[in-house]
């Protein structure tokens, strides 16, 4: 583990059925909702290739390829915005293939439901010498520098098994996630002892949160194929992560800096696009004035 390969790919879990947005998601992944004038799935890329990710390994199923196709070049929208001259535009479709090196693979049916699978799914895509990204494809993040540099650079610092974003929520919405337990007078900042999945209040080991960024090296993977499956009979990464740490591996819950802001119901997903227009420079000010006005 001293010279560890540097990170170059992610993992990005797309292959949920968005039941909570239907019927919109009837005929397109949940991930292809737009934030503005960008899916969702765009701004998880961006993110990545952005943190040095060259390789994005997108996990899928079947009647997605509206999904795949999004990151492939689209010749009829080119020629006819080169033939009006949308200059502009067309440089923005052309870059889009461009990001990165795109892998899909398809989630089987044969796999069971949860956040593990897609890891499983993707395992013939990774050497298990190697360490990778993984993104849930419904969490955003706002940050100065991006939380999966932020992970990254954790990671190449102190080598664990494991890294996963955390971050703060109010101890009135702890059971809601898997909260961490900490380790204490650990030598290594933040490695924890357990995740307590959405526990009570009363017993929460403490109001750290953990979402969709993480940094997992090959035995998590590993791990996982022989993690039996938990709550609603779905494979949980979060058991097999527990499973870790409980047998004493360097897990580490690392409180980012920035924002997570989740998209998985449609009232997050409104005020994720509501938070991103106010940072946009050629919206925010008209925007953030229809705000006021319409303030009840």
């Amino acid at each position: 583990m001293n010279n560890i390969r540097p990170i170059t790919k992610a993992i990005i879990a797309a292959a949920g059925y968005g039941t909570r947005f239907l019927p919109a998601t009837k005929n397109q992944p949940k991930e292809m909702l737009p934030i503005i004038d960008k899916p969702i799935i765009h701004y998880l890329v961006e993110e990545a290739v952005n943190s040095g990710i060259k390789d994005i390994i997108l996990v899928t199923r079947a009647g997605q390829h509206i999904l795949e196709d999004y990151f492939d070049s689209h010749f009829e929208i080119e020629n006819a915005l080169e033939g009006s001259g949308k200059l502009k535009e067309l440089e923005l479709v052309r870059n889009i293939p461009k990001m990165a090196n795109f892998i899909y693979v398809r989630q089987s049916k044969h796999f069971p439901y949860g956040n593990g699978s897609p890891l499983l799914a993707a395992k013939s895509v990774i050497d298990d010498d190697e360490a990778v990204v993984y993104m849930f494809g419904d969490d955003l993040t706002l940050s100065k520098k991006p939380v999966v540099s932020q992970l990254i650079s954790i990671y190449n610092k102190y080598k664990p098994t494991a890294v996963i974003a955390a971050q703060k929520v109010p101890r009135h919405e702890v059971s809601k996630y898997g909260i961490f337990e900490y380790l204490k007078d650990s030598p290594v900042p933040y490695q924890i002892k357990n995740i307590v999945e959405k526990p009570v209040q009363s017993k929460a080991p403490s109001n750290m949160a953990q979402f969709g960024r993480f940094i997992l090296s090959y035995e998590v993977i590993s791990e996982l194929s022989q993690t039996p499956t938990g709550k609603g009979h779905e494979l949980w990464l979060t058991d097999a992560l527990s499973r870790l740490a409980k047998k004493g591996r360097t897990v580490i819950a690392q409180p980012i800096q920035g924002e997570w802001l989740t998209t998985g119901d449609p009232l997050s997903y409104l005020k994720a696009t509501v938070k991103h227009a106010l940072i946009r420079p050629d919206i925010r000010s008209e925007f953030s004035r229809f705000l006021k006005e319409i303030r009840p």
